[in-house]
């Protein structure tokens, strides 16, 4: 998919959200196409005639009622790693091109995951709270060199987490669409359909899969049961992989040790949600890979894929927009 009228410059809709700041480059995307920024009441009216659609706001579900008027939409960058929120049965059917911020947050991510995973073992959230109530209480800790971790998700972001836990003494394996081994980052990649059968052998399970028909609540009951009753979860992928009523039952019951939870179903949290009063619960609020200086690499790479797309290059970070991922990696 590349841009090919040259007799006049493309147009451009950036939709962002109300309070949320614009792309610090707006300047030079406007330098390279007709630039209309508008929020998502503006959008059915803003995408007559638009190429371009930027979701800035990148949880928006706007393009969805603007569809009808979307009549010579070419391409919809969003600016974050998961699709889901904008997706929708006429845009998959659609010749509109998809790209996604693949890449962005790879780093960031993983080194959540890291955090996550020593805190848990280090009982950092522990030792803060004896210090709040002034208690020196010594401890026995978990070594983390030689524990196990399955991680779900096998594109570029678990890849990163997968290679930066082996490189500190992890054992890794990943959980992709197809088993394999001899995987160059994971070792060895079991089936997602078979989860219940493999969630037994790790110490630590990371959720990092996208949200698809096919990994909603992929961790549900029977996987949850089959976990170590000493294991740690932990999410940064999407709410919706969890079954969260049955996680709260297991870390109720002891079937599962603990959670690092950075995203949720509903979100912000709701106040009266279970997890806020769970001492083996840990919350963040949906910023595992927002390091500072995150919004401006997202719009530096909008802006550098807008200036393939005009020079008749192909678009970087392809959806495939029935799997509802950049699917370099299976």
């Amino acid at each position: 998919m590349t841009y090919t009228d040259s007799n006049r410059r493309p147009r451009v809709v950036i939709l962002t959200a109300e309070g949320q700041p614009r792309p610090y480059n707006l300047d030079a995307i406007k330098a390279r196409a007709d630039v209309v920024v508008t929020d998502a009441a503006g959008l059915p009216e803003a995408a007559r005639g638009a190429d371009v659609l930027f979701l800035w706001d990148f949880f928006s579900s706007a393009l969805g009622e603007a569809w009808p008027n979307a009549d010579k939409l070419k391409w919809v960058h969003v600016a974050a790693a998961g699709v889901d929120a904008m997706m929708f049965d006429e845009l998959r059917a659609s010749e509109v091109a998809v790209t996604n911020a693949h890449g962005t947050f790879d780093t960031p991510i993983a080194e959540f995951v890291l955090a996550s995973i020593l805190a848990h073992d280090k009982q950092l959230h522990r030792s803060k709270e004896l210090q709040q109530q002034s208690v020196w209480k010594h401890r026995e800790l978990t070594r983390t060199g030689g524990s196990r971790v399955l991680v779900a998700g096998t594109g570029g972001i678990g890849r990163a987490t997968a290679r930066l836990l082996r490189a500190v003494g992890l054992e890794v394996r990943g959980v992709g669409r197809t088993a394999r081994d001899n995987d160059g980052d994971f070792g060895t990649v079991v089936p997602s359909a078979d989860l219940a059968e493999h969630a037994g052998w790790a110490d630590h399970v990371v959720l990092i899969a996208p949200l698809t028909q096919q990994t909603r609540h992929m961790m549900n009951a029977e996987v949850l049961a089959a976990m170590k009753p000493t294991a740690h979860l932990v999410n940064v992928g999407r709410g919706a992989l969890v079954d969260e009523a049955a996680l709260v039952e297991a870390l109720r019951k002891g079937k599962v040790a603990a959670a690092s939870l950075d995203v949720f179903e509903e979100e912000p949290l709701p106040a009266e949600h279970p997890f806020w009063e769970m001492d083996n619960v840990h919350i963040s609020a949906h910023m595992c890979g927002d390091v500072i200086g995150w919004r401006d690499a997202l719009a530096d790479q909008f802006l550098q894929n807008l200036t393939r797309w005009t020079a008749g290059e192909p678009l970087a970070n392809l959806v495939d927009k029935e799997r509802g991922y950049v699917s370099s990696n299976p």
